[in-house]
């Protein structure tokens, strides 16, 4: 279909003219080569074809833990904990693991996260990380789609499944026991600052800031045991632990002790970028019972549905885990980013109530906008437009489309600006939901600043090494997503837009 620049055209028009460019040709070919459609054959069980520890060795950097379909919570094992290849907590060549915390990243060169670690220990209580870590075998070790086990060499059953914002952990210890958990507020990166308060014989709130990649991010946390611990004690200073209420600091660490039984204990922790509240209201929101069986049952239905938006027929059993498992780690990114409430931190670090999408975080755009986001749009829309819609409020309140934004700070790790080949990829295939007019702004405004070799760019055409690092690469991908602007200025008639950004 051949386009005459000058009128205006409607969005419906616009999404229309870009719906017929080869890029939606060749992508809805490759999609029709790749799968079935799901009516055809009915829902298949394909979460026993992924391996969560695919990945976990060499520089996979991917961790076992549980987790929920582009979930807010990670669940999972630590290992390890400084290193390039600890960057997601867990390296199968460890031995020894030091707790299990609630937020991890997957696949990243670069380490985060790792937020609010507990770890059940038997006999007397040690707080130093060295001191409470246990020894395990991965023979003692299982994991699929939303459920992980393992048995310490304390002799601690641990169980771990999550929902959404929100994770359950089930410590079965041995009945003769005296039995401990750990909280600690320390563990990986820097902390900025921490607060811990014991709200009754069950239950516990705080928060914790941190530094690493992201320069200024804040969990906050809601707990609840399902029993009621004999004695506890936290430690404001990384010194001894004392029965306290409360306790704010860059050293906090705390534990709770049980009576020996053999009736396991389970922990639920609720967790928000936002505040205390929102942790609470998301925990009795997504887990408001002890029944961590219907948890982790839950979980396994929500990748059932997921992995079944492609259904492949033929290969081995081999060929099947490899690609179910893929197809996995796809979905373990981007993360939702906001409480049951619609309440999100911005990128202005304000609280925002979204409106007619949700917010997320983690969007590592110089790896995905080449196969991650064009396979999004196909099996997922409805993300696709949550996304994009996330993209713009983080320009209206950043200044800027994200580059790669993690937990709302922008750490501007790698190079282009993506986040407009997503939204013109999206306009191509017909995706609606978002402002087109607002998104063809954010988008030329991200190309016209004076960052990153962008000056020299715009001058010359191109960028020279004495005008900046990585000047081949950067001048290939700023022609390639100024070519993507260049094709929503040509769907709106914007004639002056088309020329210059095919210049």
């Amino acid at each position: 279909m051949s386009l005459e620049l000058g009128s205006k055209l409607s969005p419906y028009e616009i999404r229309s003219q870009l719906s017929h460019s080869i890029l939606f040709r060749v992508l809805a070919i490759i999609c029709l080569m790749l799968s079935v459609p799901l009516g055809i054959l009915g829902q298949q069980d394909l979460t026993r074809y992924v391996d969560p520890f695919i990945g976990t060795g060499g520089h996979g950097h991917t961790y076992p833990g549980a987790t929920m379909p582009f979930g807010m919570v990670q669940l999972s094992p630590d290992t390890r904990l400084t290193g390039w290849d600890g960057c997601s907590g867990y390296h199968y060549s460890d031995y020894v693991i030091y707790g299990f915390s609630h937020t991890h990243l997957s696949g990243t060169g670069i380490s985060d996260y790792g937020d609010i670690l507990l770890m059940p220990t038997v006999g007397e209580v040690k707080l130093a990380n060295q001191d409470y870590a246990s020894g395990f075998s991965h023979h003692s070790e299982h994991a699929r789609a939303g459920y992980y086990s393992v048995r310490l060499y304390n002799a601690v059953l641990v169980e771990l499944t999550a929902t959404r914002r929100a994770g359950i952990h089930r410590y079965t210890y041995p009945p003769d026991a005296k039995a401990n958990i750990v909280l600690d507020l320390t563990h990986r990166d820097r902390v900025l600052d921490s607060y811990l308060r014991i709200t009754g014989g069950t239950t516990f709130v705080g928060w914790r800031r941190s530094r690493a990649w992201a320069k200024d991010q804040i969990v906050y946390f809601a707990g609840e045991l399902s029993r009621p611990f004999s004695g506890w004690g936290i430690s404001p200073d990384g010194g001894a632990a004392q029965p306290i209420q409360e306790a704010r600091g860059t050293n906090v660490k705390a534990f709770f002790s049980f009576d020996p039984s053999s009736e396991p204990v389970l922990v639920k922790i609720g967790i928000s970028a936002v505040s205390i509240a929102g942790a609470s209201r998301n925990l009795a929101a997504e887990i408001p019972q002890w029944d961590f069986s219907r948890v982790r049952e839950d979980a396994d239905i929500a990748w059932q549905k997921e992995l079944n938006k492609i259904q492949v027929t033929g290969g081995t059993d081999a060929q099947l885990k490899t690609f179910y498992t893929a197809l996995y780690h796809s979905m373990l990114a981007p993360n939702l980013f906001m409480d049951v409430d619609g309440q999100y931190r911005g990128r202005d670090f304000q609280t925002h109530t979204a409106s007619g999408f949700e917010n997320y975080t983690v969007f590592s755009l110089w790896d995905t906008f080449r196969a991650a986001h064009p396979l999004y749009m196909i099996i997922d829309q409805k993300r696709t437009r949550d996304f994009i819609n996330t993209f713009l409020a983080q320009y209206q309140q950043g200044g800027r489309l994200p580059v790669w934004e993690l937990a709302a700070n922008e750490t501007d790790t790698m190079i282009g600006y993506h986040a407009a080949s997503v939204i013109a990829d999206a306009a191509a295939k017909g995706i609606d939901g978002f402002d087109l007019n607002l998104a063809f702004e954010a988008m030329k405004h991200s190309a016209e600043l004076d960052r990153d070799g962008l000056q020299a760019y715009k001058s010359k055409g191109y960028i020279e090494l004495e005008d900046e690092k990585e000047s081949v690469s950067k001048t290939l991908e700023y022609a390639y997503d100024d070519w993507c602007i260049a094709q929503m200025a040509k769907a709106m008639n914007e004639k002056e837009d088309y020329n210059y950004f095919m210049m």
